[in-house]
């Protein structure tokens, strides 16, 4: 017996769930890609994409997702054997890192931890021990939606300028972008890159990157370059060349009507409303952890990002067991654990197409599946929720 019905409902953190406005503009047909209405769009995306990165410098458009972003940023500003420092909070920096590797540089780790954040001193020491500026990049993510940590970009920003070393500034915002506050040129990020299927509540296969003048002055030199990912051929008059061939015109579509409505919302709302779920999120998890069994894997309340909250769960409790029972009998699909924390405890999507009913309905079919399977926790978690967002959200 299930108390299921109709489509899932995802509370993982990508895909994510895609408004019905962002379905439906794909459903028309193709456009000319020569067209002026095509050069228009390409042209509205990549402006508004600045806006979102809060930056004044070139933004590009990728048919790839954010792993193909990832190698895009990094072939344009990399040569082989370049070194690079990888900041951990998690796994998708070491990804990247991953990457950059398995493209030809040098890859240095400087080690975190899956329960933290990356500390801006420990930064600013190590970049001030490299005093024949060796290293070229620093990559960091804003969330990491492994571990759940927020990291203080910001903050990160001024301990590389403290430390006055010359490295690119290199900024994954995949799980944050039209979420959280981003402020690339403020923040002295000298790249940054995203992708589609997260905040933007679009279908995965869009990767977007942005660059300062600092970063394209690096490009000119850079022998990593390869003809798809190129910054400069995207730059070239022919506008199919800004796809490196022919556009996604209805993923073009999509992230169209996805931008429109978060702008209409606008932004600093977006904003407060992905803060305020996550706190309602925050507040549940908080009263189940009385029972012993649940748990943040952030220990840090300021380090839990607004986008997605990493659980673990012990006691020899099965997460597993829990993630099938919100599926299968009530059409909620949680995230998993993964890479450390798999097996561990799983993980509540609030990112991108989110509102109060998707979460406080996600919180109450967790609350079922904890009481069904009998696994400890403190009651009255959703009413937590509940009661916080009462209190919050002025009549």
């Amino acid at each position: 017996m299930t108390v299921r019905a109709g489509r899932e409902f995802l509370a993982i953190p990508g895909p994510t769930n895609m408004p019905d406005e962002v379905l439906r503009a794909m459903h028309r047909p193709a456009l000319d890609i020569y067209s002026d209405e095509m050069v228009e769009l390409t042209d509205s995306l990549l402006r508004d994409l600045g806006e979102l990165f809060a930056t004044k410098g070139r933004c590009y458009i990728h048919i790839a997702n954010g792993h193909g972003a990832w190698e895009g940023v990094l072939s344009n500003v990399l040569s082989r054997g370049d070194k690079v420092l990888v900041l951990e909070s998690g796994r998708f920096a070491i990804g990247w890192g991953d990457t950059a590797a398995a493209m030809g540089a040098e890859v240095e780790v400087l080690k975190g931890d899956w329960r933290r954040a990356v500390r801006p001193a420990e930064v600013e020491a190590r970049l001030r021990q490299d005093r024949n500026h060796e290293i070229k990049a620093i990559l960091a993510v804003q969330v990491d939606t492994a571990s759940g940590a927020f990291n203080d970009i910001e903050a990160i920003g001024k301990a590389i300028r403290a430390a006055g070393h010359p490295a690119l500034f290199m900024v994954d915002a995949v799980a944050s972008l039209g979420c959280m506050p981003f402020e690339m040129d403020a923040w002295g990020i000298d790249v940054a890159m995203s992708g589609s299927q997260k905040g933007l509540m679009t279908p995965p296969g869009l990767g977007f990157v942005a660059a300062n003048d600092r970063a394209r002055e690096v490009h000119k030199t850079a022998d990593l370059r390869t003809p798809y990912w190129d910054w400069t051929e995207r730059e070239g008059l022919e506008h199919y060349r800004k796809y490196a061939g022919t556009a996604p015109v209805h993923l073009l579509f999509a992230l169209r009507q996805a931008i429109d409505m978060l702008f209409d919302e606008k932004l600093e709302n977006a904003f407060l409303r992905h803060r305020l779920l996550a706190e309602a999120v925050r507040r549940a998890v908080a009263v189940w952890g009385e029972g012993q069994v649940l748990g943040f894997n952030i220990t840090e309340p300021s380090e839990r990002s607004n986008t997605v909250t990493a659980v673990v769960m012990n006691g020899g409790h099965d997460p597993g067991a829990l993630h099938r029972y919100c599926k299968e009998k009530c059409g909620v699909v949680l995230g998993t654990g993964i890479g450390e924390l798999q097996g561990q405890g799983f993980r509540i999507a609030h990112m991108g197409h989110i509102n109060a009913p998707m979460i406080l309905g996600t919180l109450g079919v967790i609350e079922v599946g904890l009481g069904a399977l009998d696994i400890p926790h403190g009651g009255g978690g959703t009413r937590a929720a509940i009661d916080w967002l009462a209190e919050t959200v002025s009549a």
